[in-house]
């Protein structure tokens, strides 16, 4: 089944959902096979490395470098990767609320993640958007 495309319906059912960790980003050299013992939830590969996205807990035990230590909010909606304003409208209501916020899509889900510290704040802020309030954010909705 695709996911969903209506990006009001896509806002109003997302039901975001703040995971349990911290994550941290790392990058390091070479393939990703070394590195799957890790067991990273995300990876890319660009010119200058490879990104690992990490447990905190993992990065640490490997003695891996990181910047800043995130959480995870997932939309727990299914968005289609074909969606369009999803990506934007969130990171416009977080934007407002001066919180960061690193997106990463995936098949069925997108997925945020913002400084540990904003975490709490971040979820009420989207909590919010799907509401259709702003999340007291001046943050029009499409």
């Amino acid at each position: 089944m695709g996911g969903e495309t209506d990006l009001r319906r896509l806002l109003g059912e997302m039901k975001p959902i703040l995971g349990e960790g911290e994550y941290v980003y790392c990058a390091v050299d070479g393939g990703v096979a070394p590195w799957l013992a890790l067991d990273p939830i995300g990876t890319f590969r660009e010119a200058e490395g490879l990104t690992l996205i990490l447990e905190r807990s993992s990065a640490d035990a490997a003695g891996l470098s990181y910047g800043p230590v995130l959480r995870l909010i997932t939309l727990s909606v299914h968005s289609a990767l074909e969606a369009v304003g999803l990506t934007a409208s969130v990171s416009a209501a977080l934007t407002r609320a001066n919180i960061s916020a690193n997106v990463v899509a995936a098949y069925y889900h997108d997925h945020i993640f913002v400084p540990a510290a904003d975490a709490e704040r971040a979820l009420e802020v989207l909590r919010a958007l799907s509401r259709g309030d702003n999340g007291g954010v001046n943050c029009p909705l499409p």
